[in-house]
């Protein structure tokens, strides 16, 4: 009886160079499912593109029903415009020539209804008189710091006041609010669900008090990957998870309890064998994301005793200790530990169906620009 093939295995390997990006169409698929049946309304769905950074995956999840996306940079705004997404939040604040530019997207794609963040009422200005010269007006989402502490205004009196000014400016149109709590990585679900919880509080409140004031309800558009589960038990607040796509290594070992599929892998080769117990690969810092330390930076799925001990810009070396069968060209395959920077490395990923290659999928929002 012949044994079951790995479902990551790709049967023909010898067109494949390495390293490489592959892609698993058909788990990318289970994925978005599974992404849906977590939630109620598909339309509280807004899923972040900085992960995968590509538009076959974009409308993928258009033609699943997702309407409205979240997204980093101008050219990840220019990929999901260039597939007519309904709806793009830039959760970014732009200033100076990224706001030219993002302002050129608005008026380059109209079948997209854009929108930014703002925390000052400084940026806020800008992007009116910029909006006013162009003859538009900016949908804007206060940006509320729960604990990330990189950009944001707490949620209290000041971010309610920055509401309030920000309805005044002519430019702009304040409608939601955004709240990203990232740092909130506990493994144990119960403690990340209170943490959630006690962060998300004084963005209820202000929303609250900004109705009470007789504004529109604002929206809120809450967590990452970490949160999803907990914010989509909520009622009307949007989600943004953005790593479920591909899943990781990382996110597979923290978060437990979500089942979604790793759909995305590095494959590498052993290109030479430095002693006894070691293996050189193909796979450097310009390979997989290497903001991790050593050891938490890619799990080989057929391979998962081996050990890092050194990476550097094309090569790393791992421990397979005395006695290993490897030989120079035995192919692994790399899980990932943090997948959105590993995908930016790539210009492309092969597309795996049936254990054969079958394509490629051009990550054109790796780039800094697209056409704008």
């Amino acid at each position: 009886m012949m044994k079951e093939q790995d479902w990551y295995t790709v049967n023909d390997i010898e067109n494949l160079d390495t390293p490489v990006l592959v892609v698993y169409p058909e788990r990318v698929k289970q994925n978005i499912g599974m992404l849906k049946s977590m939630i109620e309304d598909v339309t509280r769905l807004r899923p972040h593109a900085k992960t995968y950074k590509n538009k076959e995956v974009t409308l993928l999840m258009i033609e699943a029903g997702i309407r409205k996306f979240k997204c980093a940079t101008i050219a990840e705004a220019e990929m999901l415009a260039m597939c007519k997404s309904p709806d793009v939040l830039l959760a970014y604040q732009p200033i100076g020539p990224k706001l030219k530019r993002f302002l050129q997207l608005v008026m380059i794609y109209p079948y997209t209804k854009f929108s930014c963040l703002v925390d000052n009422i400084g940026a806020a200005v800008e992007i009116s008189e910029a909006a006013i010269k162009n003859k538009i007006q900016m949908p804007v989402y206060i940006d509320l710091n729960v604990g990330m502490n990189r950009t944001g205004i707490a949620p209290g009196n000041e971010a309610l006041q920055l509401y309030v000014d920000c309805d005044l400016l002519p430019g702009i149109k304040p409608i939601g609010l955004h709240a990203y709590d990232g740092h909130l990585h506990n493994a144990d679900f119960s403690t990340r669900a209170e943490k959630c919880e006690e962060c998300f509080e004084p963005v209820r409140k202000l929303q609250a008090d900004l109705k009470n004031l007789g504004y529109r309800e604002p929206v809120i558009i809450a967590g990452g990957s970490p949160t999803f589960p907990v914010h989509a038990k909520r009622k009307k607040i949007e989600c943004s998870p953005g790593t479920f796509v591909y899943w990781d290594k990382g996110y597979q070992t923290e978060l437990p309890e979500q089942l979604f599929l790793p759909a995305a892998l590095v494959v590498t080769r052993v290109i030479s064998l430095p002693d006894e117990t070691k293996l050189c690969l193909d796979l450097g810092h310009k390979s997989v994301a290497a903001e991790k330390e050593l050891a938490n930076r890619v799990f080989f799925l057929n391979a998962p005793e081996l050990v890092m001990t050194g990476q550097s810009e094309e090569h790393l070396v791992v421990d397979a200790g005395k006695g290993h069968k490897y030989k120079v060209g035995d192919v692994l395959y790399g899980l990932p530990y943090h997948i959105c920077p590993t995908i930016a490395l790539y210009e492309r990923a092969i597309t795996i169906e049936n254990n054969k290659t079958n394509g490629e999928w051009k990550n054109i929002a790796r780039d800094r620009k697209i056409t704008i």
